[in-house]
């Protein structure tokens, strides 16, 4: 079973964070991640994905969704202990602006970034065309058993 911390600081009252954590878990279980393990997800600034997003990848500027997972395949931090994943680090004014463009609601963004989000954290990416394509596929899949109604515009 996978343990799912949650970190959402002052949009706490704005957010269905049993919904952010079964988004994660049908991920995991989409892409048949059946052993222990654990994540965070951090729903945050737009100030704070900058800085990280700077500092980390070299790009000055905010986004929606990053995701910081382990080089290789996650394995237990000790004996018994379950594979840390990695962190989904979220910003709540990003996906509040890019669901309002889309005409969706800001907890079905919500829940798309975390999806995708977890999607990196499994080894997926969308740098190439056809890696891409079986990224938003498992995306699609995983959107529709949520029930969010979302267009996969991500890019």
């Amino acid at each position: 079973m996978t343990k799912i911390h949650l970190r959402v600081g002052p949009y706490r009252s704005k957010l269905a964070t049993r919904r952010l954590r079964e988004a994660a878990k049908k991920t995991l279980a989409h892409e048949a991640f059946a052993g222990d393990g654990e994540l965070a997800i951090i729903i945050t600034s737009d100030e704070e994905v900058q800085a990280l997003n700077r500092r980390y990848r070299g790009i000055d500027a905010p986004t929606d969704v990053l995701s910081f997972g382990q080089a290789a395949a996650p394995e237990p931090l000790a004996p018994g202990e379950p594979a840390y994943l990695g962190d989904v680090l979220i910003s709540y004014p990003r996906a509040r602006t890019q669901a309002k463009a889309a005409g969706h609601a800001t907890a079905d963004e919500l829940v798309l970034l975390v999806i995708h989000g977890v999607l990196h954290l499994l080894g997926h990416d969308h740098v190439r065309r056809n890696d891409k394509r079986k990224m938003w596929a498992a995306q699609a899949v995983v959107l529709r058993e949520m029930g969010a109604r979302v267009s996969l515009t991500k890019a």
